[in-house]
Parts: C-alpha cells; structure tokens; sequence
C-alpha cells in the first residue's frame, strides 16, 4: 500500500495548469452524503423514529431557518424570497412555533441544547418581538445550555439597535456579518450596497451589547472584483476586528438559482484569476495573524475555533466549520436541514408546503438519507481532509468496518494527486500540503462514491 511521496511543492510557474485541470463542479462537502443524494424514501416515519432513538441526556444542536430577505442580492444560493410586507413573515412565525412544539414532543420535553444557529435569508428580518417570541418557544421545550454557542447571521443594513436589545435579551454571542465585498461597482453589479460604515456600526453597536463573538463573511468571484480589489476589501474588513472570517468563492448556478443570470456574467473573473483573488484575500488575513480553518475560514489563534483545530476537535456542518460536538442537528423552518445520527433529513423548501404539514400537526420532512457503514466511513474520512488536510484510512476504517484494502481505485486516484503534488501518501496516512489547501476539494472527491462525472449540480471546485 505504500506509494512515493509527492513530487516537489508546485511552483508558481505551475500553478496555472494544475489550476485549469482541476477546475470542475464539485460539493462543498458540508455533509457527506450531499444534498442531491437525498430521495423521498426518507421521511417522516424515519424522523419520527430518529428522533425518538436519540440518547435521553445528549446535548442537540438547534438550527432556525428564516427564508425571507427585504431585497434578493443577485449572487445569492440560499433558499430564501424577497418580501415587501411583513405579514408572510409574521405568519411563518407561528407555523415555526408551532414546528418547534410538534418536533420537541417527539423528541420529548427539555432536552439539553449546546448549539443554537439562526441561518435565512436573513434571521434579522423578523421583528424583535418575533426573535423574542421564538426563543422563548425554544426555552419553553428545550434546555439550553448555560455555555450554549447562540449565533445568528446577520444582514448590517438593516440591523437596528432594537434589534441588537433583543439579540442581547435571547442570549446571542456569536453574530456573523454578511460584507461580501466593499468596491462599490461590485456592489453595483451583485445589487448589495453596503458601505464599510453600515458594517462597523453593526458591529459596534453589537460589541456595546456584550455579543463579543464576530464573524465576518466575504466572496470572491464576483463580477467586476479583481485581485487587487479583493485584497482592498479584506484588508478593510479586518479592521473591524472580526474573531473569525471566512471568504466563499461565488457559485454561479444560473440553472439553479435563476435571479443569477441577472449579473453581468461576461465581469465575472474566469477560473485563474479566481484562483489569485483567493490567494490574495487567504495572504491578507494570514498576514494579519489569523490561522487557517480549513479550506475557506480563518480565526485568530485564540478564537474557539482555531482552539478546536489545535486539538483536532474540529467539524463541519451545514454551517461551515465549526465546534458543535452535538450528535444530531434538530433543524427548523422551510428547507432547513437536519442531521441524526442515521442521516439526513429536509424540510419541504415551498413555504406553503411547509406550512401545510406543521399545520396538519405533522413534521414537515419531505426527503433525507439514511447513511450506510460506508456512508458514515467515506463521511468521516472527508470531514476530517477538510478540517486537518490529513487523514489516517487505517485509523478511521475499524470503527465503520470498512477495510482499506477495498479502496484500490481510491487509493490509485490519491497517488494521482500525490504526481501532481496536490497530496503526499505514506500508506494509509494521506496529507494535503498547506500549498494545495485550496484543492482539498478535489482531494476529498476522491472518496465520494456518488458523485457523478459531469458534476453539474455544483459549483466550481476552486
């Protein structure tokens, strides 16, 4: 099994041909099986049935889906809709509320909570009544945790200091900021005007009220941005002082998400300068003292989660990387996703769907996946690429019952990459050097037994 190590680091000269090579549709790889494996064979009986299996004293993870935002950024791949006027927006509330109730029954009444995320579309669309309203729902069913991490995203525009009371009332500590991109004719272009002044004074105002958790998210790719620019940006955005900051490449899925053909598509930047725009925002914030996270996050060495990186208790989830150790993810709203540890499971993504079934005082699980040993096996093998860029298949292969020794085309493929110098191989111990960070996409790929050829259904590997 073993297999040489890899050639010498790629040089600069090489890097625009090993970028174009690996330049393909490939998953984020935020749960294995994803998304698209997911069918109708699953559903609310296996919910039920998961639900009530789950270990009497586990801490549960929460997750609160708000599908509503006052205006549609062009850009945008989330499930979520524009609205006008508040009324469907009040009105989800009491289906949410009513979700919260119908699920907590099944689960039975307080069990422990050690992570709540409120994710949209944009959570502080709802009024501060609404947040309110909702979180005492959660605390009437659920007990959450003294230490329990409470985060929220958070839309800087329209944040306003209600809004920051009730926050602070509900408990939040942790606030992830959307930015994206400071250069106005990206703004322009993406339909996201944003001035660096809104930005700080929501996380002022944010600060003053005790949420001291700050994360702050930017994109690359987009159109009009360059390498320059996006480097502008990040530096900008670091002076807000942010513990943890994250920078998405931008996924253009037109055929998914058709408000996306609306962006001027000839601006966007083709897959090189992609490459180098990811490269100057990952140097910006490195040569700021922030640690990589993984493929796409960073944190300051005393953040939480460059903490859980060093002790190698690091995951990823559906919210990106994270230090929610919780053995199942209870999901709330239209489309949200929950974890178990049987598998997958989603909410109907049409809000009258959704409203219909919590209105029937059913779940409103529409589709899911039960995971098989080598589901839970391949699953582990790519979390851990993704958050420590080094996997030992041998160690990981007992406790699923898999065997190494079956992974001959898996293992040939990684040996591939090790030619290219993507990843080096010393018997079932396989590393991706910090050089071929960006491609531990394509390095986990590898070991997804699903994915199709042609890769249509994602976005861009690098």
């Amino acid at each position: 099994m073993n297999a040489p190590a890899a050639k010498t680091p790629v040089r600069d000269a090489d890097l625009t041909a090993l970028v174009l090579r690996h330049d393909r549709r490939l998953p984020r790889y935020t749960s294995y099986p994803t998304a698209p494996q997911f069918t109708a064979d699953i559903g609310r009986q296996h919910y039920r049935s998961w639900l009530r299996s789950l270990p009497r004293g586990a801490a549960l993870s929460l997750y609160i889906h708000i599908p509503f935002c006052h205006e549609l950024c062009l850009y945008c791949g989330c499930h979520t809709t524009a609205v006008r006027r508040y009324s469907p927006v009040a009105a989800y509330v009491e289906t949410l509320k009513k979700e919260i109730e119908i699920v907590a029954r099944l689960l039975g009444e307080g069990r422990p909570v050690s992570h709540i995320h409120w994710g949209g579309g944009t959570p502080t669309i709802l009024a501060p009544l609404h947040l309110r309203d909702i979180s005492r729902t959660i605390a009437r069913y659920f007990h959450i945790k003294t230490d329990a991490e409470i985060a929220i995203e958070i839309d800087p525009r329209s944040l306003t200091p209600a809004h920051v009371e009730a926050l602070a009332a509900i408990g939040v500590n942790r606030a992830s900021l959307g930015v994206q991109d400071l250069d106005q004719k990206v703004q322009q272009a993406i339909g996201r005007i944003q001035t660096f002044e809104q930005t700080a004074e929501a996380a002022d105002r944010l600060r003053r009220a005790g949420i001291g958790g700050m994360n702050i998210d930017l994109m690359y790719g987009l159109p009009y941005q360059t390498v320059d620019s996006v480097a502008r940006s990040t530096a900008t955005a670091l002076d807000l002082g942010p513990d943890r900051i994250a920078v998405f490449g931008y996924a253009h899925v037109p055929w998914m998400k058709r408000h996306q053909a609306l962006l001027p598509e000839a601006s966007l930047p083709g897959t090189v300068e992609r490459f180098h725009q990811m490269q100057a925002a990952s140097e910006t914030i490195k040569a700021a003292g922030y640690d990589a996270i993984g493929l796409d996050h960073f944190a300051k060495p005393t953040d939480p989660l460059a903490l859980a990186l060093a002790e190698r208790r690091l995951h990823r989830n559906f919210q990106g990387y994270t230090t929610d150790e919780a053995p199942a993810i209870v999901a709330f709203g239209a489309s949200s996703i929950g974890r178990l540890p049987q598998g997958y499971i989603q909410n109907a993504s049409r809000t009258v769907d959704y409203n219909a079934a919590i209105s029937a005082g059913k779940p409103a699980i529409v589709r899911g996946v039960a995971l098989s040993p080598d589901d839970r096996f391949r699953a582990s093998v790519i979390e851990q690429l993704m958050c420590f860029l080094t996997v030992d298949l041998q160690s990981v292969a007992p406790e699923h019952g898999a065997d190494v020794d079956e992974l001959q085309a898996e293992l040939a493929a990684i040996d591939c990459l090790a030619d290219e110098g993507i990843v080096t191989r010393r018997g079932s111990q396989i590393t991706v050097p910090e050089h071929a960070r960006p491609f531990l996409r394509s390095v986990c790929a590898v070991f997804d037994r699903y994915l199709s050829r042609e890769g249509a259904r994602y976005s861009r590997a690098v």
